[in-house]
């Protein structure tokens, strides 16, 4: 097995959906699943080709509620290609004896390469290899290549390529009762040298996108005139082309395509732009040269080497981490910079979540902060962009600043749906988890810890600082004083968990000072409270000017980062929510009895008429989230100056009683147990980050890779080699490494960027080496354990270990 390729030597139809999202190939523009280029939507396949920030709305009534979608849309599948002989039928992977079968995506090119060596009804032996890319470098533009070899036979065939714009949104099974169909015909057509175009739009938002394909066939090196002709009805149009082919000689097939929006940059038209792309684009084995460069430059950045003896040996560790940064880079990539999107939890890969933005960039943005932190102040204008709109939410429900929503997709309002589904008791059950205030804590993190790495004063003054303080501007005013604690108190909220929405018998959703979001919501007014000093004066006084900020306010911040409440219990563990401690203890080992996997102990609690409210359990980390965002030196400075006692002995209490209530629910769970349990528990933190490792490409949560990648968890692998083993943190403009490499993982080189510097970091055989390149950056400041450098361009600190 390479290290650089995921493969595949069998097909196998339960799997193929997870195949096709493991081998989706996307540019941070588009991306289009893995899919057979020959297949049509249903049971086993599901092509899908989904545009970043494509969203339409939807209204459906259920229940005899009208509910309104906004989702990521399946657009016009530009994939179909595929032939039959004569007037037979089409081809058709389900219907024919295969003999070899090979899949192969080449992470470090980004092609997808699918050979089959095949037998017909009429025992017809057909060798058939087709690669595939979605351009790096152009992203406009993607094409296929298609090699059929006749090994017994020899005969006229027809050929047919195709652009399907009657698509719908049907990929995942709980949504299938919500409307689907977001696309309408506009236009179509074909123009010369087999071009055939079509344009659609979506229903509400008025997206209108355009696809063009030119298709081309080759014999013997050349290009060979056919007898072709256009097919043509509404939302669909296929160019046809019939050629005699003989035993052994191949027939090649190009199919190069063009894809466009309205609102695209610098275009005058979507369908104008898709005809011209494709009518000036060169054959495939060029487009797959400047392709492949693309990637090359993208590894540069992004690559990162281990080694190790037993599991590492077999080099599995190293190929999955980099297929976790394959599908980063295809969602968010350099190409994403001018765009105005975020980054949807899922990835371009699918329709679950219906592609919206939560908080899983908290665990996406680390990871390019120290790679390509230009892609993170590109996404934070997305967050930015919708101020607006988290101001007009705060006043909604009678609050001050900015209250972002917990689902976010087109405009910034809340997505959150009304309704959501239990598959496994078939009912529509209220969907609370909208009152995860906490995201808000989660941009302004994001924003800070982008400044932190990349020193950008000017995006802070221009754009990050205003967010940070309209946050904090929220939590004030959310937090209400309780005159008997003498403390302030944030009620009627849910935190990460998710399993916990309201008290056992409550009429109204909501929970009492939830840990982390307290916490959080202390730490965002003690930051807005730094920025201001941080910022030059004048931009200072017109913030402060402009927001109506002034002293009697920043007081107020000051008092709550004093008085917040934290609630605790057992003696030192810090209580999930207010009465947490109280509620019963779960039957772990009788409901693993009888259910064998307890992932989704919701789903199962309540197909039971029970609710997981009643029990001390969690379905992933959420008092632990703090462990995981500041460091125990952090983290104790925040509860002291709340005035509580607290502290490093009872921080592994507190791990080890929430990682035995905790279901692991959630594909972030174990990447955050991991990374708590990093310093003081080598062993089990790399059993966890081998588990978190496997959620998709093994499809550890039953089913659910196959609707789209769990893009936080695949970021949160990347970074825990990255940050949680390396001990990076970038503090007080300083960067700091504390190394604790688990044992078997003897070797680590990874590229960085830190203040303008590129270094390169390589830990082994007892030794750090931190290297940065020549260029202009000013000297900068490293901590390596206790000792303290200066790090110049050019220059190489060794450290021993």
């Amino acid at each position: 097995m390479s290290v650089w390729t995921l493969e595949y030597d069998h097909f196998d139809p339960e799997q193929e959906r997870l195949r096709e999202a493991l081998c989706t190939l996307g540019n941070g523009y588009f991306a289009t699943r893995g899919a057979a280029e020959s297949v049509d939507a249903g049971p086993v396949h599901y092509p899908g080709t989904y545009f970043a920030g494509g969203y339409n709305r939807l209204k459906t009534e259920i229940r005899g509620h009208v509910v309104e979608n906004e989702d990521l849309v399946n657009m016009p599948n530009w994939l179909s290609l595929t032939f039959r002989h004569a007037d037979g039928a089409w081809f058709d992977l389900d219907a024919v004896e295969i003999g070899d079968y090979r899949q192969t995506l080449d992470l470090k090119r980004g092609v997808l390469e699918r050979e089959i060596l095949f037998t017909d009804e009429a025992d017809r032996r057909t060798r058939l290899l087709t690669r595939r890319i979605v351009h790096m470098g152009s992203p406009h533009l993607a094409a296929i290549e298609m090699i059929l070899t006749p090994e017994n036979w020899s005969g006229e065939i027809e050929v047919k390529s195709a652009i399907d714009g009657r698509v719908t949104n049907a990929g995942v099974d709980r949504y299938k009762a919500l409307s689907g169909r977001h696309l309408d015909w506009v236009d179509g057509g074909a123009g010369g040298d087999g071009i055939a175009w079509l344009m659609m739009r979506t229903t509400q938002s008025r997206l209108e996108v355009a696809e063009a394909a030119r298709t081309c066939l080759f014999l013997d090196g050349g290009r060979i005139v056919t007898d072709s002709r256009l097919f043509e009805e509404q939302g669909y149009v296929a160019t046809l082309h019939r050629t005699q082919v003989d035993e052994g000689v191949p027939l090649r097939v190009e199919k190069i395509v063009g894809l466009f929006t309205c609102r695209d940059d610098t275009i005058a038209e979507a369908g104008m732009e898709a005809r011209e792309a494709v009518q000036t684009a060169p054959g495939f084995a060029t487009l797959l040269a400047s392709h492949t460069r693309g990637w090359e430059h993208l590894w540069r950045r992004f690559g990162l080497d281990i080694e190790g003896n037993g599991a590492l040996a077999d080099h599995r560790t190293e190929m999955v981490l980099r297929l976790h940064i394959f599908h980063l880079l295809q969602t968010a990539s350099l190409n994403t910079i001018e765009l105005d999107v975020g980054v949807p939890a899922r990835g371009l890969h699918g329709e679950a979540y219906r592609g919206h933005i939560f908080w899983d960039e908290l665990f996406i943005f680390p990871f390019l902060n120290l790679r390509v932190p230009e892609i993170t102040r590109a996404l934070l204008k997305y967050r930015y962009r919708r101020l607006g709109e988290a101001r007009k939410a705060a006043r909604d429900h009678g609050y001050r600043g900015a209250m972002y929503p917990w689902q976010s997709g087109s405009n910034g309002r809340e997505e959150s749906q009304v309704l959501h589904l239990n598959p496994q008791s078939g009912r529509w059950l209220p969907d609370n988890t909208f009152l995860q205030r906490h995201i808000n804590s989660a941009v302004a993190y994001n924003v800070w810890q982008y400044y932190e790495v990349s020193g950008d004063l000017q995006f802070l003054a221009t754009f990050g600082a205003e967010m940070i303080l309209e946050i904090a501007r929220f939590w004030a005013s959310i937090a209400s004083f309780d005159e008997k604690e003498g403390r302030y108190r944030i009620l009627g909220v849910v935190g990460p968990d998710e399993y916990h929405t309201a008290y056992p018998g409550a009429s109204a959703p909501g929970l009492d000072d939830n840990a982390y979001t307290n916490v959080m919501a202390v730490w965002v007014l003690k930051r807005a409270l730094d920025v201001l000093e941080l910022l030059p004066e004048e931009r200072r006084v017109e913030l402060c000017e402009l927001l109506g900020l002034d002293s009697n306010e920043f007081a107020l911040w000051s008092d709550i980062t004093q008085r917040m409440r934290l609630a605790f219990h057992d003696g030192g563990i810090i209580s999930q929510f207010d009465g947490y401690g109280d509620l019963d203890e779960f039957d772990w080992e009788g409901y693993r009895k009888k259910y064998g996997d307890i992932q989704r102990l919701d789903r199962i609690l309540e197909a039971e008429g029970d609710t997981p409210n009643r029990y001390k359990l969690s379905k992933q980390a959420d008092a632990l989230m703090l462990f995981y965002l500041f460091t125990a030196e952090e983290l104790s400075a925040l509860i002291e100056r709340l005035g509580y006692q607290f502290d490093s002995n009872l921080i592994r209490r507190n791990i080890d009683y929430y990682a035995q209530r905790t279901s692991h629910g959630s594909t972030l769970s174990r990447v955050v147990h991991s990374w708590v349990l990093a310093r003081s528990d080598r062993a089990r933190s790399w059993s966890l980050f081998e588990e978190a490792l496997l959620s998709d490409v093994s499809d550890t949560q039953g089913g659910t890779t196959a609707e789209g990648i769990h893009l936080g968890a695949m970021a949160g692998t990347v970074d825990l080699i990255q940050r949680g083993y390396t001990g990076i943190e970038t503090r007080s403009d300083v960067l700091r490494l504390n190394p604790a490499l688990p044992e078997g993982l003897t070797k680590l080189c990874l590229k960085l960027r830190y203040r303008g510097h590129s270094l390169r970091l390589q830990i082994a055989d007892g030794t750090l080496e931190l290297t940065a390149a020549t260029s202009v950056a000013p000297e900068m400041r490293v901590r390596i354990f206790d000792s303290d450098y200066s790090l110049e361009a050019g220059a190489t600190i060794k450290a021993p270990l």
